[in-house]
């Protein structure tokens, strides 16, 4: 078997927006020798050639600061009239089915990518969406993750074909640019500039009235062909959380 990693690693990056930032503490080995003492071992007790344990402790990190899985929550309180889904509580087998990626690395930054986009695309491939699939949205943006303008570039989905996607019957989906919608900086400007209230945040707020989740800052997607893998992506457990940090993998027979 094949496995290509689809997330991005987790570390203290200095070009991540200050509410994204994760700090990491790493112990050396030395510093549990001592713990063990104080716990009551003496050192004349240890293992020969004992070093101690390394640890690490996670001292800030968002759940959507890294490769994540955004739950309904994050969308809406309600979800159809009812309470939304915390990401603790998403079916498990949402997470696990084959792959399809959509390939959009035509589209220019801030462009939406329509259900027309997406219908020409799965018809030149002759790709079937089948429920149960997980759809992987291809930007090309991954490229510019770790860097200053990761959060201000790529296209975003439009609400047209998120809903589309859903109706597939497509519980996950995912995007390798920083957000499922076009970027947050130019949501906020096209949004004053217009006086539209209706601008903000429009794929995301599908989940106000049809259940999904999708996942944010995928990473390699040009590893993978457009069809003929199984993804397997499962976030942390984090009860009552918006979303959960993923280890999102591609796998091949």
């Amino acid at each position: 078997m094949r496995i290509v990693d689809l997330s991005k690693p987790i570390r203290y990056n200095e070009t991540d927006p200050w509410f994204m930032k994760v700090k990491i503490r790493h112990k050396p080995h030395r510093k549990a020798k001592w713990l063990i003492r104080l716990l009551g071992l003496p050192f004349r007790l240890f293992p020969k050639h004992f070093e101690g344990w390394a640890d690490d402790t996670i001292q800030k990190m968002g759940v959507h600061a890294t490769t994540h899985m955004d739950a309904p929550w994050h969308y809406s309180p309600t979800c159809g009239g009812a309470r939304s889904k915390t990401i603790d509580e998403i079916p498990l087998d949402w997470c696990y089915g084959p792959g399809v990626v959509i390939d959009m690395k035509h589209k220019a930054d801030f462009e939406l990518i329509t259900v027309e986009d997406i219908e020409q695309f799965l018809q030149q491939e002759k790709i079937d969406l089948l429920p149960g699939m997980i759809v992987l949205i291809k930007t090309g943006r991954d490229k510019f993750n770790g860097t200053k303008a990761f959060p201000y570039i790529g296209p975003g989905m439009s609400p047209e074909a998120t809903s589309w996607l859903i109706d597939k019957g497509i519980k996950v989906m995912g995007i390798d640019s920083w957000g499922w919608d076009v970027p947050l900086p130019y949501q906020i400007k096209k949004a004053k500039e217009t006086s539209n209230s209706e601008l903000f945040w429009q794929a995301h707020l599908v989940g106000r009235d049809k259940e999904y989740c999708h996942m944010e800052q995928l990473v390699n997607l040009d590893a993978l062909p457009y069809s003929g893998f199984t993804v397997a992506a499962f976030p942390l457990k984090i009860v009552g959380a918006s979303a959960g940090p993923a280890r999102v993998v591609a796998l091949f027979a």
